[in-house]
């Protein structure tokens, strides 16, 4: 069940409005599509050779591009184990398991990342085009849900705060409808010295946003009286600033990733 306003923002699909989490990845495609363009643009001229030759060519960005259903492993609830700054927090997998038994089903966002990212080292070494292509794909999707704040709660759908279906008019809807106009300009990629523990730095200030994301969505909701078009207005004009920062920051981040790992490869001639 979908309803559409003039923005074209649909309303809570049947899963959300059961508040069961939907499948997917942390963001929607439209979301992906975008860092993946941005990140390209924001390479090292040396390395942003090889990416815009083939851009079409990466798995988001191709135009058969099929939108795969990923599990729960790709987030990281990590409210449900410390509440924020989250200090103490183990920035390993098995460390945070011994410290914390229940944190094997919050997900496994952050080690996804650490293996996608070693995978991404491993392909520039062979230097063969599909395998980087892939790799460096795999890793700006995972780097870019890793920016969105309702990755990183247990109230992912917003049903503990009586806000069922926000994961997908946050997530997907939003950068949908805004695809084409989020002022997206990231500053250029820059090395990145421990790609593995950096990540806990960038999840903190993405957590930081969460209220901002459930407090406008709330606004919206009272303002409105109900899911009308006043209620996607104000959405639309509450939440657009922290979608655009957030994949702005993805975007910066994913193309500092390619890089780092190109580094870390040896500097290898692509293609």
């Amino acid at each position: 069940m979908y309803r559409t306003t003039r923005y074209g923002i649909a309303a809570v699909a049947t899963a959300g409005m059961l508040g069961v989490c939907p499948s997917a990845g942390a963001w929607g495609p439209a979301a992906h599509r975008l860092v993946d363009r941005r990140a390209v643009d924001a390479l090292p001229k040396d390395l942003k050779r090889f990416f815009s030759r083939h851009r079409r060519e990466l798995p988001t960005l191709a135009p058969d591009a099929e939108v795969v259903a990923e599990g729960p492993e790709r987030r990281f609830q990590v409210d449900k184990l410390l509440p924020y700054p989250f200090l103490d927090l183990p920035e390993t997998e098995e460390a945070l398991k011994g410290k914390f038994p229940q944190a094997g089903d919050i997900g496994r966002l952050p080690w996804l990342i650490q293996e996608s990212y070693g995978r991404l080292v491993e392909a520039m070494k062979g230097g063969q085009k599909v395998p980087v292509l892939e790799a460096a794909d795999n890793l700006a999707g995972l780097l870019t849900d890793l920016h969105n704040p309702l990755a990183l709660t247990e109230n992912a759908d917003g049903q503990l705060s009586r806000q069922p279906g926000i994961w997908v008019r946050f997530s997907v809807r939003l950068p949908e409808v805004l695809e084409g106009r989020l002022k997206i300009k990231p500053d250029v990629a820059y090395l990145v010295d421990d790609p593995n523990g950096y990540l806990f730095s960038i999840m903190r200030s993405t957590y930081v946003w969460l209220d901002n994301v459930l407090y406008q969505e709330d606004l919206a909701t009272r303002r409105a009286g109900g899911r009308t078009d006043l209620y996607y207005d104000t959405l639309v004009e509450g939440e657009r600033p922290i979608v655009e920062q957030q994949l702005g920051l993805a975007t910066r981040h994913v193309a500092s990733y390619w890089y780092t790992a190109w580094v870390a490869a040896g500097r290898p001639e692509l293609d």
